[in-house]
């Protein structure tokens, strides 16, 4: 993905969607249920900026090259 600005935006229905500045694609979606909502107390909006940065840095490094990984299954912790 060529480099742009990304900006993260709550919409009405409270999705949290990742997408470029200048498109209104969304790149990536995140939806909290009721119960997380509610376990994060409001700060729903600030997890998710950092659940979005550690996977846009991510995806950088496997751009670079950086991480290398398997075409099988694998567990997620």
């Amino acid at each position: 993905m060529p480099t742009a600005f990304l900006e993260i935006v709550e919409l009405p229905d409270g999705r949290i969607v990742l997408r470029r500045g200048d498109d209104q694609e969304s790149l990536v979606t995140l939806e909290f249920s009721a119960d997380a909502r509610a376990f994060l107390q409001g700060q729903q909006v600030e997890v998710a900026k950092a659940m979005l940065n550690v996977g846009v840095q991510m995806a950088g490094r496997l751009a670079e090259g950086g991480m290398l990984g398997d075409e099988g299954s694998r567990v997620l912790h």
